[in-house]
């Protein structure tokens, strides 16, 4: 499946770390390198009650993310990750988590046996689609995004989290958990076990008439 004349993919390459609380609060964490908006960080949030939050670092990732997923709120704040030692640390405005990473998981070795440049393709990703959905409940590869546009995740490595702990306003959000239930974001959740991955995530959007 080939972009048409009237679409065009924008590509997304980076990383993205999802894991959850026992207060019911689940983040998915994107650390983008490269993008259409340059590099940047974004943070998903929902909470217990199903709430569902992006914190953007400016107006425009704020646009067209939330143009893309599907939010109850949209905060425009200062995003930015550090590495600390053996992870990553996340400051979203008033959110902030801090995460250790581990090896790369069983998820991860059967993903390096895909070469890279296929295992970013949209047309590869459409028919990997259903094998995603049976091997990882909730994960998928490919499916439909607001405003018309499609979505396709090419996750290339797959490393444990292996701990996590997030506050809100000064209050701990709780023990790390499974990011459980799956969040409802997009077509898509990340995998119920803690992981970071990289990927290059392709979104094909209406062509500018």
């Amino acid at each position: 499946m080939s972009p048409t004349p009237a679409t065009r993919d924008l590509r997304f390459a980076g990383r993205i770390a999802g894991f959850g609380t026992d207060s019911g609060i689940r983040l998915v964490i994107g650390l983008w390198q490269r993008s259409p908006f340059g590099a940047f960080v974004d943070v998903m949030m929902e909470d217990a009650r199903g709430h569902r939050t992006l914190f953007a670092p400016s107006a425009q990732v704020a646009e067209f993310v939330g143009g893309t997923y599907e939010f109850d709120e949209v905060l425009v704040v200062p995003v930015a990750a550090i590495r600390i030692d053996g992870g990553i640390r996340v400051a979203a405005g008033h959110l902030s988590a801090s995460m250790r990473i581990g090896p790369i998981s069983p998820l991860g070795r059967l993903l390096r046996a895909v070469p890279p440049t296929l295992a970013t393709r949209p047309a590869w990703l459409q028919v990997l689609d259903p094998v995603a959905r049976t091997l990882v409940p909730g994960v998928r590869t490919a499916g439909t995004a607001g405003n018309g546009r499609r979505e396709f995740y090419g996750v290339t490595v797959a490393r444990r989290i292996v701990w996590a702990d997030a506050s809100l306003d000064g209050v701990d959000l709780g023990a790390f958990a499974p990011l459980d239930p799956p969040v409802r974001f997009g077509f898509g959740s990340a995998p119920s076990e803690p992981h970071l991955v990289d990927l290059v995530t392709t979104i094909r959007v209406p062509a500018e008439r």
